[in-house]
């Protein structure tokens, strides 16, 4: 079992979550953050011994990357490779989530999902999304890692995807995001499960998941061996 959380995108709690976590997906300083708070961030990540992944959004920092930019599969393979070079310039990348809207359309477009697989495994990372979606399907494909997640501050639909945010209780407080990771380690359908750093109380979650893991004896580790 895996746990990760989407950092480097400027919410304020990274170094306080990353004293929990296993794996940090670092935005790419496009939809949002900065060039110098990805750098920051990686540069904590080293220091902590946490393994870094890309996750690199749309370009739309006004939305924070969470509503759907209608551009082509071209348009997003060349955004990603963009971003997810940046970040690999600098630190050896294990894993490629794309963020928000952009994950979302990926989970459901072939074409899309395909594009990103291909900038992953340039890099020789793997790929992190939802299980029975096509992230997943677009790694099996390309013939690199899948890493099956799930999410522990968001509320799950029964297909596996997540309840829009706009919906009432569809960010979970801490209390039962701990209940629903401890249910998804236990499952055995998950390899990560994700805590979005700029959840309210996201530190307090991360906390009260790495006690939980560890009184429950879930033992946790990095996705892949690149640091």
């Amino acid at each position: 079992m895996n746990f990760n959380s989407d950092l480097g995108e400027g919410a304020g709690e990274d170094e306080a979550i990353l004293a929990h976590v296993d794996s940090a997906c670092v935005g790419c300083g496009v939809h949002a953050g900065s060039v110098s708070i990805s750098i920051e961030t990686v540069a904590l990540c080293r220091a902590l011994d946490v393994e870094v992944g890309a996750h690199p959004g749309y370009d739309d920092r006004a939305n924070f990357g969470r509503v759907e930019v209608p551009i082509s599969v071209d348009e997003i393979e060349a955004l990603v490779a963009f971003q997810v070079g940046g970040l690999a310039a600098i630190v050896p990348v294990a894993f490629v989530k794309p963020h928000g809207a952009l994950y979302h359309r990926c989970q459901t477009d072939r074409d899309a999902a395909d594009a990103v697989a291909r900038i992953a495994k340039r890099h020789g990372a793997g790929l992190i999304g939802q299980p029975g979606f096509e992230i997943i399907a677009a790694a099996r494909r390309a013939g690199i890692p899948a890493y099956r997640e799930g999410f522990a501050d968001r509320l799950m639909l029964p297909d596996g995807s997540l309840a829009p945010r706009g919906e009432p209780g569809a960010v979970l407080n801490p209390e039962r995001a701990v209940e629903q990771a401890l249910l998804m380690a236990r499952s055995g359908g998950y390899d990560t499960i994700c805590v979005h750093g700029d959840s309210p109380g996201a530190s307090l979650i991360a906390t009260a998941m790495r006690n939980a893991f560890e009184t429950a004896g879930i033992v946790t580790g990095p996705l892949a061996g690149s640091r």
